[in-house]
C-alpha cells in the first residue's frame, strides 16, 4: 500500500539528507510580507528540563539511566524491558491486536465511557481490523465492543478524532492507493454502538462541494471545537489543507483547501482549530537543519492560518497566512495545540523528527530527536519561544551515551502527539514518545516546565498484527507510544494507546495531578 509504514519512513527519510535544498517561502504571492521568526533563538538555561523530582507510588519503577532512555543492556537482558513508571501507573489495559497512530475518548449522556484507537491496515493476520470500540466505563476492565470497518476508518492513519459537542466520531482514509474518503459516525445514544452518518469520498466533486485536480490523500485530520468543521492534513498528494463542512453530518463536503506545498516549499501535517473557529495552527513538515549552513533558510514550524472566510461559510471561502515560525533544530513538524496558560495564549508545537542525522545534530549542538515546543502567540504575527521540552536524551551533550542504543534522527526517543488538560486553563502537558513512553509535564509557569509523571510500558513478547512498529520492532526493546492522550480529571487518570501494548488506562499517583489551579475540561483534548 502507498500509505504503508515503509513508505512513511522513506518520506521520513529524505528529510534528513543534506541532498534536499529547502524551498523557503519568500518569493511567493501567498507569502510576500510573512515574518518568519527563528524558533531556535533566545532560550538560555539548561538544554533538559527538570527530571520528576520524587516518585512517591509503591509500585513506581523509576527510570535507571537517562531521562527518557531505554539502555542497549535492558533491551537486550534475557527478559527484556520491563517497563518504568513513576507517579503514573496502570489501571487497566485492552492489548488486541495492538494499533499505530491516533486515538479518540468520549463520554456518553448515560455517563459511558469508550475509547477508540487506529489500527493498521488489514493484513491475513488480523482477526478485527479497523477502529475497535473500547468500553471502559469501568476503566479496570477495558472491553471491546465492535470495531469500524468503514473505508476511514479501516485506516484511518493520525486522523481519528471525537467531538463532545456534535457527539460525533470521525476520520479520513490514510491507507491505499486513493486515499478520498471521509466517515462520521453518530455517538449520541451509545458510545459503545456508534452510527454510520456517512462515508463518502471529498474533493471528485460527488460531495456537492469543490471539485479538485487530483484525489485527496488523507493522512491528518482535526475538527474545529464546535464540531462544524473537519480539517484534513494532507501529507502525500498535493500537500494541501481541505476544509470539510460537516454542517450537515450525513452530507459533509469540502469547502476550501490551502496548498502548504505551494505556498512553502514543503507538505503540511497535522493541525489544531482555535475556540472560535477563526484561526487553523498548521505546521510544516519540513528539513533539520544540523550540519547545513546558516545561509539555507528553515521550513519547519508552524503556520498561523486565518480561517475566518470557511467558519463564516463564505461563497469561495479562502484561507489566508497571518504568521509563519519556522527553526532549525527539528524537522516533520508533526501536530499544534492552542491552549491558554493563566489567562494568556500560548500554542503548543510537536515534531516527529529531529535536527538531522545523529552525527550532525550531536556535532552541531542540537537536539538528534523531536521533541515539542510552547510559544506565545499573544501577538500572533510574532510568536515568542517559551520553552522547549527536551529531555536528557535529547541533550547533544548525553550523545555519547545514547549511541549504543538503536537510534536515528526518526522514530527513537522523540516525541508524535501531546495533550493539555485543559485547552482553557492548561496546567499540565502530557506527551507520547518513540521509546521513552508517555511523559507528563507541570507547565503552569511554561517557562520553568518540570516533568512529573512517566509511564514507559514493558515489551510485548510478540509484535501485534495490528501494531505498525513494524520493522523497528525487536523482542525486548520498548513500545511505541504514538498517540494522542486523553484526561479524566474526575478520575485523575489519563487514557491512551501504544502501538504494541494497546489501550492504556493510567492512574496518577497522591499529590502528582490535578493541581489547585486545574479545572475539568469540557471536552477531550
Amino acid at each position: 500500500m502507498t500509505r504503508s509504514i515503509r513508505g512513511l519512513r522513506a518520506a521520513l527519510g529524505l528529510l534528513s539528507t543534506a541532498a534536499l535544498v529547502a524551498c523557503g517561502g519568500g518569493g511567493s504571492a501567498e507569502t510576500d510580507g510573512i515574518r518568519t521568526a527563528l524558533g531556535d533563538k533566545g532560550i538560555k538555561e539548561g538544554f533538559s528540563i527538570p527530571r520528576v523530582a520524587g516518585c512517591r507510588g509503591p509500585n513506581d519503577s523509576p527510570e535507571e539511566a537517562l531521562q527518557g532512555q531505554v539502555p542497549k543492556a535492558v533491551r537486550e537482558s534475557p527478559e527484556g524491558f520491563k517497563g518504568y513508571n513513576c507517579n503514573l501507573e496502570l489501571v487497566g489495559q485492552l492489548q488486541g491486536e495492538g494499533g499505530n497512530w491516533s486515538s479518540a475518548m468520549f463520554t456518553d449522556s448515560a455517563g459511558r465511557n469508550c475509547a477508540y484507537y487506529a489500527t493498521a491496515a488489514p493484513t491475513a493476520a488480523r482477526q478485527n481490523p479497523g477502529v475497535p470500540v473500547i468500553d471502559i466505563t469501568d476503566p479496570s476492565r477495558p472491553v471491546r465492543t465492535t470495531s469500524l470497518t468503514t473505508p476511514g476508518m479501516i485506516g484511518p492513519w493520525e486522523s481519528l478524532r471525537a467531538n463532545p459537542r456534535r457527539q460525533m466520531l470521525m476520520a479520513d482514509q490514510g491507507t491505499g492507493p486513493a486515499s478520498p474518503f471521509f466517515d462520521i459516525y453518530d455517538l449520541s445514544g451509545d458510545c459503545r454502538s456508534p452510527q454510520l452518518l456517512a462515508s463518502l469520498k471529498v474533493g471528485d466533486g460527488s460531495d456537492g462541494g469543490i471539485v479538485l485536480p487530483r484525489a485527496v490523500v488523507g493522512h491528518e485530520g482535526s475538527i474545529s471545537p464546535d464540531g462544524l468543521t473537519y480539517y484534513i492534513g494532507e501529507l502525500g498528494g498535493s500537500g494541501s489543507y481541505h476544509a470539510i463542512d460537516i454542517t450537515n453530518a450525513t452530507k459533509p463536503k469540502l469547502i476550501a483547501t490551502f496548498n502548504v506545498r505551494t505556498a512553502f516549499g514543503v507538505a503540511p501535517h497535522g493541525l489544531s482549530v482555535s475556540e472560535d473557529g477563526n484561526r487553523m495552527y498548521g505546521v510544516t513538515f519540513g528539513q533539520g537543519r544540523a550540519g547545513q549552513a546558516d545561509t539555507v533558510p528553515a521550513n519547519n514550524g508552524f503556520v498561523i492560518y486565518d480561517t475566518s472566510e470557511v467558519q463564516q461559510r463564505k461563497p469561495n471561502a479562502q484561507i489566508k497566512v497571518i504568521s509563519s515560525t519556522f527553526f532549525r533544530d527539528g524537522s516533520a513538524g508533526q501536530h499544534t495545540i492552542p491552549i491558554k496558560i493563566d489567562g494568556r495564549q500560548h500554542l503548543v508545537m510537536v515534531d516527529e523528527g529531529g535536527s538531522g542525522s545523529m552525527d550532525a545534530a550531536c556535532a552541531a549542538g542540537m537536539a538528534p530527536f523531536p521533541m515539542a515546543r510552547i510559544y506565545d502567540i499573544t501577538d500572533e504575527k510574532n510568536p515568542v519561544l517559551v520553552k522547549k521540552l527536551a529531555l536528557e536524551t535529547h541533550d547533544p551533550a548525553n550523545c555519547d551515551q545514547i549511541r549504543p542504543d538503536p537510534v536515528s534522527a526518526f522514530f527513537s526517543y522523540g516525541s508524535h502527539y501531546c495533550s493539555v488538560d485543559n485547552r482553557e486553563n492548561a496546567t499540565a502537558l502530557a506527551c507520547g514518545y518513540f521509546n521513552s513512553g508517555i511523559r507528563v509535564f507541570d507547565i503552569r509557569k511554561p517557562e520553568k516546565t518540570k516533568e512529573i509523571a512517566y509511564y514507559n510500558p514493558a515489551s510485548v513478547p510478540v509484535l501485534p498484527a495490528g501494531s505498525s512498529h513494524g520493522g523497528s520492532w525487536r523482542k525486548g526493546g520498548p513500545d511505541w507510544c504514538t498517540s494522542r492522550i486523553d484526561w479524566d480529571f474526575q478520575k485523575r487518570q489519563i487514557v491512551t494507546m501504544c502501538q504494541d501494548n494497546g489501550l492504556l488506562v493510567l492512574g496518577f499517583g497522591p499529590g502528582t495531578w490535578p493541581f489547585a489551579q486545574s479545572t475539568p475540561s469540557r471536552e477531550h483534548n
